[in-house]
């Protein structure tokens, strides 16, 4: 178990990550759609704005809109004031904007490099929590306790799940309707509530007295069968590695422990709580797990990239085991300041992690973070950008070309369809 070592990669992982390349395919309807969009906004971009920093600016106005919503219903209850909801919707388009751009700015500036493809699926896997809670909330989903608990994780896993057949296969696939499709369909519920009101969802149909919020309830349940179901069978046909092994030489299903740890205590401590803690308080209880998730899905994605094997217990699951050994031994603590010590734990064990592993990276690539180096963007960039002008963005990372490849798909920052094979010098990952 990883537990504040002083190097958490070791400088074999640190070479074999200097040498990944990004393989990803998507046939995404949106994207297409908003290319002009992405490509108007990025030249507007100053080309001394580091992309990463592009990303986590995103990050920063979701999280900041969700929590305003979290505000004024912490029990996904009462109803949010409509600004509110709409201020959700905003954060969300804004996060999906930037997220698409980043790339795009990577490629104008000439840093493109592993670190922003780790850096981008760090901050999605921050986001998919915060999203999944705000699609709740704006839909008072806290009266349906179960159908909350089953949407929040549900997001989680499959993520998780799209970058386990990553680990396994060694490219990243998306479909016709994938994230993008589902970010604008979460931004449509935020907008329905704040022209109707959150009411809106608890209306019942005539006839037959269906709230109308289990349409996308169920749709949801839907997508995510399909998702599951496209994983899946990429997991169980094998992986690249040797005798159908992940792309570290592992088993296609040890992927499944680490996320275990997190979803099987989640879901036996909220059935087991006396004083109800899940469901007097679900969005701390989702955004103390989330973390928790978020934590495991950057292992996994950094075991992919190392090509490492992925350890199975984690310094973050003290968290949870907190909240279960309370329950189990029925200590006198409330199980509302525990569920916050949890909280408090995994955020700053996430936050640890990240930015240590950042900062080794940075270190062995002699890069930076959060600055581009002074002359870096006046030499490469305007070459990128008539590249871009052209339509002539890189895609590949590896050794062969793809032909229907789309900009961007669950923020990870691609090229539109590839026109030639791009060298490996001017394919480095920063998605």
């Amino acid at each position: 178990m990883q537990f504040y070592k002083e190097k958490l990669l070791s400088p074999g992982q640190l070479k074999r990550l200097s040498e990944h390349k990004y393989s990803c395919t998507t046939n995404s309807l949106l994207d297409a759609f908003l290319q002009p969009w992405w490509d108007w906004l990025v030249s507007k971009v100053p080309l001394w704005l580091a992309p990463n920093l592009i990303t986590v600016l995103g990050l920063i106005v979701n999280i900041v809109t969700t929590l305003i919503l979290v505000y004024y219903s912490p029990d996904a209850k009462v109803e949010a004031p409509r600004w509110a909801c709409f201020l959700c919707a905003l954060g969300l388009f804004i996060y999906q904007s930037l997220d698409a751009i980043d790339g795009k700015q990577a490629r104008r500036t000439g840093t493109s490099t592993p670190l922003g493809e780790l850096f981008d699926h760090g901050c999605d896997s921050i986001s998919t929590v915060f999203v999944a809670l705000s699609a709740c909330i704006a839909v008072q989903l806290g009266y349906y306790p179960t159908w909350m608990f089953f949407q929040c994780f549900c997001a989680m896993t499959l993520f998780y799940c799209a970058h386990w057949q990553t680990y396994v296969s060694g490219s990243l696939r998306f479909g016709k309707v994938d994230v993008t499709e589902a970010q604008f369909t979460i931004i449509a519920i935020h907008l329905i509530s704040a022209i109707f009101g959150p009411r809106v969802w608890m209306m019942e149909l005539p006839y037959t007295g269906t709230e109308v919020k289990i349409f996308p309830l169920w749709a949801a349940v839907g997508i995510a069968i399909l998702l599951a179901q496209s994983s899946i069978s990429v997991i169980l046909a094998g992986g690249v590695g040797k005798n159908g092994s992940t792309v570290a030489g592992t088993s296609v299903l040890s992927p499944i422990i680490p996320f275990s740890f997190v979803v099987v205590p989640a879901f036996i401590i909220y059935r087991k709580s006396a004083e109800h803690v899940y469901e007097n308080h679900p969005a701390l209880y989702i955004l103390a797990f989330g973390m928790v998730a978020a934590k495991v899905t950057n292992r996994l994605v950094v075991a992919h990239m190392t090509k490492n094997e992925m350890q199975y217990l984690d310094s973050s699951l003290i968290g949870p085991a907190m909240l279960f050994l309370n329950q189990y031994f029925n200590f006198f603590i409330k199980e509302y300041y525990v569920l916050w010590l949890c909280f408090i734990w995994v955020t700053l064990d996430l936050l640890r992690y990240s930015s240590q592993v950042c900062l080794e990276i940075c270190d062995h690539m002699k890069i930076k973070l959060f600055r581009i180096p002074v002359g870096d963007h006046r030499n490469v960039g305007p070459q990128l950008n008539v590249a871009e002008k052209n339509e002539m963005s890189f895609v590949n990372f590896g050794d062969t070309d793809i032909n229907s490849f789309v900009h961007r798909s669950h923020g990870h920052r691609t090229g539109t369809t590839v026109k030639r094979r791009l060298s490996s010098s001017s394919s480095s990952s920063w998605l």
